[in-house]
């Protein structure tokens, strides 16, 4: 059945779907009968009956695939060269999961009929499933240098460049798919899904619009719609949509990860969250059959078998606070097993990759064998890195392949998963009077529940840029979905109470004309000029990150603050003015103020952050003499001390697995 996948950070990958076109044009019988009359008789030996074809084509389309997958199987064997059981039996495999029992059908109908392209795209999918991402592709070009008018072939390419983060051809491969078919709903989705990967909301909105147009009941697009619809702040439009994929397809347990991501990231109460979380965790246990019960890994072991499950073993801030950590673990009472869920690899990657004993893919394996493999690596500690972020695969940890399982780091809010058994925290994003937030038990760290690790950039740091520009320049680096209508105010507040005062601005959607635009009009509506703000689009990290030598004073949003930004903009001796928040991730940037020695930079509401915002801007010789120390300061910090937090997180895994012990 079709499968959504969604972004995270909270972006969504491509919804699969294969054609299944072959199964109107009864693959192609009418071409095959066309012999001459003397054959007739040798077709009928070597060929399905029309009986046979029509029964299995019953089956598939009233969805009873265990029935249509064993006539399919029978077909193979009564006629091992004929391409149709094949075909079939390729496709329900893919269409229930299997994708590594789908390869050889895959292959065995494509070499029965090298001209079929939809064998060819059905083999690629299969292909892209399994990682092998140089054959997917050239399976896929061969189906479309087949039937260059066939959208289904263009629609399947465009699905494996989205997922190896090649968004142009992505793009351009769903645009042919739906000029080729203007109803193609699921095109438009996925084309909507690839522009908001790009920035580019209108567009995305656009073409979610119009699969709606085509297919209102479509869940699918209601979820991705309601993810655009977040990204430009139209926050309870965006949960509307979200509740409404959910309401129309209740199989669809995908759609409650965007629900649960905006509510944790907005306006959070914890009584309508985990009721949502706990919903969403209801949905995935109809898929379980029996969840593990009893583990065979070493009960007194000399190292603690720690699996971690991600999409994010890259570029990306989960890589940026893990990488330092593991280089901490060569020689440590830890073993490491990465079980990486997306197929994009970077340079990240193969530096991290080392640090591990074992690198298990877990890309073309089902929820239950994912679970299997990971119980077979007799798994002490499970950690899961993304929660309901894109690329996860929370359902495994329903099944309970390792005696404790552990949310950190990717994610801010409980899993709503009963077999998660933690959620990893620290004294200020996981306070002990806010445990009723989470289903799972808080773990603290005792100092930071993150380690970032430092750039691999050599940079200076500058002398505060408002000794020349004679005025003081905020900065923001963060997402523009974070700067809320409040945040907007109160930036404007303070730009107009600071003479000359400039606020920086930069991320990836202000690449786009229309973007600026809009946050020119937003500060307008405050008196805000257009001079007063600088806006710029992404660039290199390198470039990225030097951007910092220009900004005097970092201005964290609220409630959805900085992280990867804040500590990137303190590496490069930025200070960061935070909001103290009642909630995980509002608690985000009080962890890294205090972890840092910058107490006094975290502010008790809004007028006390405008109060210290001037206060801290009229003092150019101290903002100078902390700029000048802050990078020293803050790499000798629990922020950025990675043998140290080392030190934490191995005395605290050890201590759940004593504790474990002690209660079985």
């Amino acid at each position: 059945m079709p499968a959504l996948i969604v972004e995270a950070t909270e972006s969504t990958l491509p919804e699969q779907k294969k054609s299944l076109k072959f199964l109107e044009k009864r693959n192609n019988l009418a071409e095959q009968k066309k012999t001459k009359k003397a054959k007739k008789q040798t077709l009928k030996s070597t060929n399905p009956s029309d009986t046979d074809i029509n029964t299995l084509i019953q089956q598939y389309q009233a969805g009873r695939y265990g029935n249509a997958e064993k006539l399919a199987a029978s077909l193979t064997k009564r006629f091992p060269n004929h391409q149709f059981g094949w075909k079939v039996l390729g496709v329900i495999l893919q269409q229930t999961g299997k994708i590594r029992e789908s390869l050889v059908p895959n292959q065995k109908a494509a070499a029965l009929f090298p001209q079929d392209a939809e064998a060819h795209s059905n083999l690629g999918i299969t292909l892209q499933g399994l990682g092998r991402l140089n054959e997917a592709e050239a399976s896929l070009r061969q189906a479309i240098a087949l039937i260059p008018d066939c959208a289904e072939a263009h629609y399947n390419l465009g699905i494996m460049l989205q997922e190896l983060g090649r968004l142009d051809e992505a793009e351009a491969s769903y645009r042919q798919a739906t000029a080729l078919k203007p109803g193609y709903a699921e095109a438009y989705n996925n084309l909507g899904n690839t522009l908001l990967e790009l920035g580019r909301l209108e567009e995305a909105a656009a073409s979610f619009r119009q699969a709606l147009d085509l297919e209102p009941d479509y869940a699918q697009a209601h979820s991705s719609f309601g993810i655009a619809l977040y990204r430009s702040g139209a926050l309870e439009e965006a949960e509307a949509s979200c509740r409404k994929a959910i309401a129309l397809n209740s199989d669809f347990t995908a759609g409650y990860m965007p629900l649960l991501f905006i509510q944790s990231s907005s306006n959070f109460e914890h009584t309508s969250y985990l009721k949502d979380a706990l919903s969403y965790a209801k949905s995935i246990r109809g898929e379980i059959s029996s969840r593990f019960s009893e583990w065979s890994c070493a009960r007194e072991p000399e190292r603690l078998r720690i699996g971690l499950v991600s999409g994010d073993f890259s570029n990306h801030p989960v890589g940026y606070f893990l990488e330092g950590l593991l280089a901490q673990f060569n020689s440590s009472s830890l073993e490491l097993y990465a079980y990486p869920t997306k197929l994009l690899e970077d340079e990240l990657t193969t530096r991290i990759k080392p640090y591990f004993s074992y690198w298990s893919p877990l890309l073309g394996k089902s929820d239950q064998e994912a679970a299997q493999l990971i119980y077979n690596d007799k798994i002490h500690i499970l950690i899961d890195l993304s929660g309901h972020t894109a690329n996860n695969r929370l359902p495994i940890f329903a099944w309970k392949p390792a005696p404790i399982q552990v949310s950190w780091l990717g994610y801010w809010a409980s899993s709503g998963v009963p077999e998660m058994d933690y959620i990893l925290g620290d004294p200020f994003v996981t306070p002990n009077n806010e445990a009723a937030h989470f289903i799972e038990k808080i773990w603290q760290l005792p100092e930071s529940y993150l380690c970032f690790t430092e750039p691999n950039v050599a940079l200076e740091v500058m002398p505060l840029p408002a000794l020349s520009a004679g005025v003081i320049t905020f900065g923001c680096f963060n997402k523009l979905v974070k700067m809320t209508d409040e945040v907007v105010s109160l930036r404007s507040k303070i730009l107009n109470i600071i003479p000359g005062s400039k606020l920086f601005l930069k991320n990836d959607q202000l690449q786009y004309a229309s973007e600026r635009n809009k946050v020119l009009s937003r500060f307008a509506a405050h008196g805000i000029g257009a001079d007063q703000l600088i806006l710029e689009g992404p660039s290199p990290r390198a470039e990225y990150l030097a951007s910092y030598n220009r900004v005097d004073i970092a201005l964290s949003p609220y409630p959805y603050g900085g992280g990867t930004t804040s500590a990137e903009g303190l590496w490069m001796g930025v200070p960061v003015l935070t909001k103290r928040g009642d909630y995980f991730l509002s608690h985000l940037g009080e962890s890294i103020a205090h972890n840092t020695g910058l107490s006094d930079w975290i502010a008790a509401d809004e007028d006390e952050y405008i109060a210290k915002a001037v206060q801290f801007s009229s003092d150019l010789d101290g903002l100078m003499k902390l700029r000048a120390g802050l990078r020293e300061q803050v790499l000798a910090s629990p922020l950025f001390d990675a043998p140290r937090f080392a030190r934490h997180f191995e005395r605290a895994v050890w201590s759940m697995w004593s504790k474990w012990q002690v209660k079985t």
